[in-house]
């Protein structure tokens, strides 16, 4: 990924909230020559440096991954910016949050593990609800799914957030975006 380095993210436990706030993203390999991809969830363990998800057996991306390379691109908010918000000269451009993990990948189907990744998925999306739902697989269903396991080689994290703007012109980006319903991504122009 192309990086200037006014866009870059160094900070490891930044990329680590922001791997785990938006941990959906798209797995992409070669699959007889060609490029495939497919979205899914991930957990990330930044201390073990792996992130894991699944995907549905009947999806052939799976059998040809086994220690193979892999990128998985995270993205957060994004939103268009006009050059009418700036104060200085300017042109259109788009305001985002992206990470790009590089890794090897590995499939596994032990009921064990797989049963471990679907319960702590479903744990972590069903913890804000009144009733959460409670996971209960009977080994049929997690036998129609492959655990996806990624080494993690390496991680760019790249938050274009107008820092190459003047302060005049990221507030002014800001405010725009707050009131256009992109509040997440004006926040994070906050923290950056």
């Amino acid at each position: 990924m192309y990086i200037p380095k006014h866009f870059e993210i160094m900070n490891e436990a930044e990329i680590s909230k922001f791997i785990e706030a938006n941990s959906f993203g798209q797995l992409i390999s070669l699959h007889d020559a060609a490029i495939v991809s497919t979205h899914m969830p991930f957990l990330f363990d930044a201390e073990s440096r792996v992130l894991v998800g699944h995907m549905a057996k009947a999806n052939p991306q799976w059998q040809q991954i086994q220690n193979q390379k892999a990128l998985v691109t995270l993205q957060g908010d994004h939103a268009y910016v006009s050059p009418s918000w700036y104060e200085s000269e300017g042109v259109p451009t788009w305001n985002y949050q992206a990470v790009h993990i590089e890794g090897i990948a590995e499939s596994f189907t032990d009921p064990e593990k797989l049963k471990q990744l679907v319960d702590t998925l479903t744990e972590q999306n069903e913890s804000g609800y009144p009733f959460p739902w409670k996971p209960n697989y009977a080994a049929s269903m997690l036998r129609g799914i492959i655990g996806i396991e990624i080494t993690i080689t390496s991680i760019q994290c790249k938050f274009k957030l107008s820092q190459n703007r003047s302060a005049q012109d990221q507030s002014n980006v800001q405010e725009h975006l707050a009131h256009g319903g992109h509040e997440a991504l004006a926040d994070a122009m906050n923290k950056s």
